[in-house]
């Protein structure tokens, strides 16, 4: 691969339109939305190869490029992973989370060597939700406030209570390095049975869940930490795991236009940078089994065409079993991305599904445009990153 690391020595520079900003036509109504310096992204998309530009499609564990049982740290091992594989992000969990001067070496070191190979940042991400799934707080190993399960704040219906914790949750999560939080969670508990997400939802009431989402996000925003909605189409119609294996929801669109979608459209509405595809089935909508993280009637017709979305949709963790029961890596990968997803997070094998959107490239299955296409999604928020990082 080559090494792009001298680019655009103004990419950090002004630019009309933030990241997934939408411009505002003079009779009041939206326009199509204007990317981030889309003269930088075109000038970064012209000197990358395509072996990079696949690269920076996927969010990984450290481990997947670094030969080591658990990353805790970022030496010279990790440089060199990093200039092999240049990738798009990486996503840490507790083991790899030490204490808060070990994990600000780590990443703040990571963010150097990516910074040096690509001339771009990489996604610094965490699960950090509040409640039972927080990486960084339920490890005791950090001294930050611990935030009870979203279910709780929903009971509250104080959305300055939702805002507050997505404060509280941003301001640990930058101090410590990262710029992306996989929370919050818009799914509607409509199924009662379901104990997947009951805790972890804001609750059965579509507008509330919206408002609390979105209070949370603004709360992140505040402290320079991206947000991302989940679980698109809503996974909390579902009965089903998809971590143990296929899941589904047997509601119409109509019957999911009414409920879970509501949140997801409304966060559409307030500018949401990153949207999480489920990998739930909707044979109602579909016609078939497929789940929607590699369902092109769900990403591409649904929500972007329908719902407007044009920011970045990265899948649910690929290694989880609704996916790997059925597909191979190679064919996840390329299956999510012929749908019209951006970002691939944690495929069961990195080694086998970025050599299979290669090989897709290679034989016609994807195009190099189709792959720019996500890359200038992900080129628009990295290059807001960046400004960020040098103002």
């Amino acid at each position: 691969m080559l090494c792009i690391s001298a680019l655009v020595s103004c990419a950090g520079c002004s630019s009309t339109g933030g990241a997934g900003s939408t411009a505002q036509k003079n009779d009041g109504s939206t326009g199509e939305k204007e990317p981030f310096g889309q003269e930088q992204i075109d000038s970064y998309l012209e000197n990358m190869t395509l072996e990079e530009k696949v690269a920076q499609l996927f969010i990984v564990q450290p481990e997947e490029i670094i030969d080591v049982g658990t990353v805790i740290a970022a030496g010279e091992t990790t440089k060199q992973a990093i200039d092999q594989n240049p990738v798009g992000g990486f996503i840490y969990f507790g083991d790899n989370l030490q204490s808060r001067e070990q994990t600000q070496e780590m990443l703040e070191n990571v963010q150097t060597y990516a910074m040096e190979r690509t001339g771009l940042p990489v996604f610094l991400s965490v699960d950090e939700e509040g409640g039972t799934v927080a990486r960084v707080a339920r490890t005791g190993n950090f001294d930050v406030p611990e935030i009870g399960d979203m279910a709780e704040i929903g009971a509250s219906g104080d959305v300055d209570a939702a805002r507050e914790a997505g404060q509280e949750i941003g301001s640990y999560l930058a101090d410590l390095g990262f710029n992306l939080d996989f929370a919050p969670v818009a799914d509607v508990l409509s199924n009662p049975e379901n104990t997947v997400i009951k805790d972890r939802s804001f609750g059965d009431d579509p507008e509330l869940v919206a408002d609390m989402a979105i209070a949370v996000s603004e709360g992140l925003k505040e402290n320079g930490v991206y947000s991302t909605y989940k679980h698109f189409p809503g996974h909390g119609a579902t009965e089903a795991d998809t971590h143990e294996g296929y899941a589904y929801t047997d509601k119409t669109l109509e019957e999911l236009e009414a409920c879970e979608l509501i949140p997801f459209q409304k966060c559409i509405d307030t500018d949401a940078s990153f949207i999480m595809a489920a990998h739930i089935a909707v044979p109602n909508v579909t016609g078939d089994h497929t789940p929607t993280s590699i369902s092109k009637t769900m990403v591409t017709d649904i929500l972007r065409k329908q719902m407007g979305y044009d920011g970045i949709v990265v899948t649910d963790a690929m290694n989880m079993g609704a996916i790997t029961e059925e597909y191979t890596s190679a064919e996840a990968a390329v299956k999510a991305l012929e749908a019209g997803v951006d970002v691939i997070l944690m495929p069961e094998s990195y080694d086998e599904a970025y050599q299979g959107v290669l090989d897709a490239v290679e034989d016609g299955t994807l195009t190099e445009e189709r792959i720019d296409e996500s890359l200038a999604r992900i080129l628009a928020v990295k290059l807001q990153i960046k400004q960020d990082m040098e103002s």
